[in-house]
């Protein structure tokens, strides 16, 4: 793969990619990431690659290990609790402020975006069910009108992203991750600021409950 110099900054698209490749797995948690096949992988130079290296770090996503090297972060079971725990309460609150002021351009953009995850789950494609369900959730952070609420969860973003991918993993989880994202838009469109709540911190419980079976089974050494 190698960038092309157009639209955004190196640098960018560098890390655009690596990070899309560990959240899509293609980097498996705990893997080294080596500065000279990061460059082969990307066509980027040394520099850049541990400038993306060090952002990564900052998001999480990546582990720093002393005369080792960065390794993709290798989430716990108990930090997959509490990441999910606290996406709980700041998303359950995204959902109910967006009641009270979501536009009809907002409506559109998740309705558009909701049909096409729900496309990705019955065609079992995991991969871009993932990447939808990351747009589904930038629309609703940009549309909640908060912006110390949105940069809170765009902290949060890129693990969540991580973990996501583990919990759409699980068994049967596809299809019931897009029928509580339904139930969460339906109840924005209609303003209903408590089902709004209720319906996403479902979502999320369910999600967790989904991730820390994979973790648990990750952890006996059976991640299939």
């Amino acid at each position: 793969m190698i960038l092309k110099r157009i639209n955004a900054p190196i640098r960018d698209q560098a890390l655009k990619h690596i990070r899309g490749a560990i959240v899509r797995g293609q980097f498996k948690p705990g893997e080294r990431l080596s500065e000279r096949k990061l460059c082969e992988f990307i066509g980027a130079s040394r520099t850049t690659i541990r400038e993306v290296l060090r952002h990564l770090e900052s998001e999480g996503l990546i582990t720093v290990i002393p005369q080792k090297g960065p390794i993709v972060t290798t989430i716990t079971f108990e930090e997959g609790k509490q990441i999910y725990e606290v996406r709980e309460v700041l998303e359950g609150f995204m959902c109910r402020l967006l009641t009270q002021c979501v536009t009809p351009s907002v409506i559109t953009a998740l309705r558009r975006s909701l049909e096409l995850l729900e496309i990705h789950a019955q065609k079992q494609d995991l991969e871009n069910q993932t990447a939808e369900s990351n747009r589904f959730y930038r629309i609703l952070m940009e549309g909640c009108g908060n912006e110390v609420l949105c940069s809170l969860l765009k902290s949060l973003h890129a693990r969540i992203s991580f973990l996501r991918a583990m919990s759409l993993s699980v068994q049967g989880r596809p299809s019931q991750s897009a029928k509580e994202l339904r139930a969460v838009f339906e109840a924005i469109e209609k303003g209903d600021a408590n089902a709004a709540w209720e319906a996403s911190t479902h979502h999320v419980r369910e999600a967790k409950s989904a991730l820390l079976e994979y973790l648990s089974r990750s952890r006996k050494g059976d991640p299939d």
